[in-house]
């Protein structure tokens, strides 16, 4: 039966590249990566804070915060019931904005710097103490003003007409004096803005006053003017006149029609006179007397109808005498209603425009007397609620604070470098970091063993049976065997990613750990590029491997017993001949055939796999590959790509070995000394 962690060959082979997923965040690991990082997490709080400790106590500038309090006056005094040249302040939301920024205003900062002599102060003129030529005194007044500026805070308090004025300098007296002044200078301000409208206003009315009693004085001149040279009637005694004017002209109508009449009775007398007809002249002169002589002589009748003609003639000469006379009175009339109404109509316009002059002149008389009266009693539409409290302490920097700020960006910094570090480090620091990655299992974790030269690692081990190292090949060695209990493997590969990761090392370890055991054990150097077995053993190098591939050796002149492990080695060889092609080779073939058959266990060590293809080659001979990989050295990637190619070829790789793990980096990493069961074994050197 196999043993439970093995891995699952057939899912890697489906999926040559696949790993298993790391979508969730492991708290577990965060607060181990953390705990591993804890030495440089606590360095870089100890800097931080001793950086910010020599700060606060040799570099930093102590300042001081004094604050003042200024309320607006929403209700303001009434002296005398007279309207002000310049109205209260409303207390709307606007208003008070606005006065927010009158107290930040550069005018009022301005004056502040004038009355504390700022200029003469290093805090607020940067000139004093630069090597700059002096500057302008405009710059050096407007640098100042942008210093006090940067130096006061104005705030109105939520829901109230009161403001804070809160000076932050490096003296306690300068910060009180600041505030006070700034405060001071604000009440000072709308009371000469107010005196100075109230001035201007009074000068203004002044001018204006004089003006309209000159043009009051001409008015009246010219309305006396006009009445004395003009005969003038009432409006009464106009309408007398205009109502003669009217009967006139009735009587002009009743005379037009009486001499009507009398020219028709003459034109009658006339026509009947001439006809000579006595009845007919009877009719035409309507005349008692004449009547009375119808019988009368021709003569007699005649005179008398003539002196009847004459009368008749005198009344309409003097009925058309009349009608002249009064035709000419209603145009006399009419004449002098005219004349009178014109003039009338002009002293009135007079008379309207003195009276407008006169109530302009008596409202902007008045006016200005309540203005000269309102000069004595003007109001601030704020006072001082209270006056700044001098600073017992510095209130910056605030040493606590920026303590325990100082600490928090430390640790901020030295997790991050923890974080950053874990995050570019693609080593793997443990058995189950390099299964989770891969899905392989790890049949064995070896410590790295303390030997100088590669030839010391065998005698370390044969020397020291109990030691760790010689624990984890014991584990590694029955991890393997029991990976395929039915048919335990016979032919087993070493191989790795890239040189220097310790393949070698695990093979011969193995080589010495089966015979110890009792088994048969054939070591074959499969890196005929590098032949490293030399560094390892004291052998004869003249002929190997592919001496009995080629037939110019016999095994048995070749193969070299090494009594320090108690197995036999076949070195490899050197060649031109490339390395792939000789071990695709049949010859190589019935080789590993021949012995299976003559040996317990033969171990092959190969190149690494990322270099050339010799192992995944050899691969296909083998009963299982060992794929070792360098503690905290081999990336991800390069363990990646070595799983891919061996699944690619249809040989997936048997178990991992995490090699050269440095007990010391364990517990600097938070591990402890836990890369086996067999941990609490061995030397006094991992134990310490």
């Amino acid at each position: 039966m196999r043993d439970t962690a093995t891995i699952d060959s057939a899912n890697i082979a489906r999926d040559p590249g696949a790993m298993p997923a790391e979508d969730e965040i492991d708290l577990i690991e965060l607060a181990r990566t953390i705990w591993r990082g804890k030495l440089v997490i606590a360095l870089a709080m100890i800097a931080a804070g001793a950086v910010a400790y020599a700060y606060l106590t040799f570099i930093a500038v102590p300042f001081y915060t004094a604050q003042a309090v200024v309320a607006l006056e929403n209700r303001q005094e009434t002296v005398v019931s007279l309207d002000s040249v310049m109205s209260g302040l409303s207390g709307d939301q606007a208003t008070i904005n606005t006065e927010v920024e009158v107290l930040r205003s550069r005018n009022l900062v301005g004056q502040l710097v004038d009355e504390m002599a700022l200029l003469e102060d290093p805090e607020f003129n940067p000139f004093l103490t630069s090597d700059q030529p002096t500057p302008s005194a405009q710059i050096a007044q407007d640098a100042a003003i942008d210093a006090v500026l940067d130096a006061i805070r104005i705030a109105n308090v939520r829901s109230s007409y009161v403001y804070t004025i809160t000076a932050v300098t490096t003296s306690a007296e300068k910060s009180q004096k600041m505030a006070d002044t700034l405060a001071g200078l604000y009440i000072r301000d709308q009371l000469t803005v107010k005196f100075e409208a109230t001035a201007q206003a009074s000068s203004w009315l002044t001018e204006r006053v004089t003006t309209l009693k000159a043009d009051l004085e001409q008015a009246e001149s010219e309305v006396q003017a006009f009445s004395a040279s003009t005969t003038l009637i009432s409006p009464e005694a106009l309408e007398a006149i205009n109502r003669q004017i009217k009967d006139s002209r009735d009587r002009l109508a009743t005379l037009g029609q009486t001499r009507e009449t009398l020219a028709a009775r003459v034109a009658a007398l006339e026509a009947a006179l001439a006809s000579g007809d006595r009845a007919q002249m009877l009719a035409a002169a309507e005349e008692p007397a004449l009547e009375r002589l119808a019988d009368a002589p021709q003569a007699t009748f005649a005179a008398q109808y003539r002196a009847v003609m004459e009368r008749a003639q005198v009344d309409l000469t003097r009925a058309e005498a009349q009608v002249i006379s009064l035709g000419a009175s209603i145009q006399r009339q009419e004449a002098d209603f005219d004349r009178q109404s014109r003039d009338l109509v002009a002293l009135e316009q007079l008379q309207r425009e003195a009276l407008a002059t006169r109530t302009i002149y008596e409202y902007f008389l008045t006016r200005l007397k309540e203005t000269s009266v309102q000069e004595g009693i003007q109001q601030a539409d704020a006072r001082i609620l209270s006056y700044a409290a001098l600073p017992s302490a510095p209130t910056q920097p605030r040493k606590v604070r920026a303590m325990a700020l100082a600490l928090t960006l430390g640790l901020i910094v030295g997790s991050g470098i923890v974080f950053l570090r874990e995050m570019l480090h693609s080593g793997f620091r443990n058995g189950e970091q390099l299964e989770q990655a891969t899905g392989i299992t790890v049949m064995g974790q070896v410590p790295l063993i303390p030997a100088r030269k590669r030839k010391g690692v065998i005698e370390y081990l044969v020397e020291m049976p109990t030691s760790a190292a010689a624990e984890a090949i014991r584990n590694l060695r029955t991890s393997l065997l029991l990976s395929n209990i039915d048919n335990p493997p016979k032919v087993i590969l070493s191989t790795s990613s890239v040189p220097g990761e310790g393949k070698t090392t695990t093979a011969i370890a193995l080589a010495q750990n089966f015979t110890g055991l009792g088994k048969s054990v054939l070591l074959i150097e499969g890196d005929i590029r590098r032949k490293v077995f030399s560094e390892y053993f004291d052998l004869d190098e003249s002929r190997g491997l592919l001496a009995v591939l080629a037939g110019e050796a016999q095994f048995e002149d070749v193969v070299q017993p090494l009594a320090l492990i108690g197995a036999d080695v076949l070195i490899g060889e050197r060649s031109t001949t490339n390395a792939a092609d000789v071990f695709s080779s049949d010859r190589f073939k019935q080789f590993m055939v021949e012995m299976r058959a003559r040996y317990d266990i033969v171990i092959i060590d190969t190149p690494p796999v990322l270099l050339v293809p010799d192992a995944r080659i050899i691969a296909h001979e083998v009963d299982a590959v060992l794929f070792t990989v360098k503690w905290d050295h081999t990336t991800r990637a390069q363990v990646r790509e070595a799983v891919r190619q061996f699944a690619t070829v249809g040989r997936p790789i048997t178990g991992l070995v995490l090699g050269q793990i440095d007990p010391k980096g364990m517990k600097r990493y938070g591990y402890g000394n836990s890369y086996g069961a067999y941990a609490n074994y061995g030397s006094k050197y991992y134990n310490s």
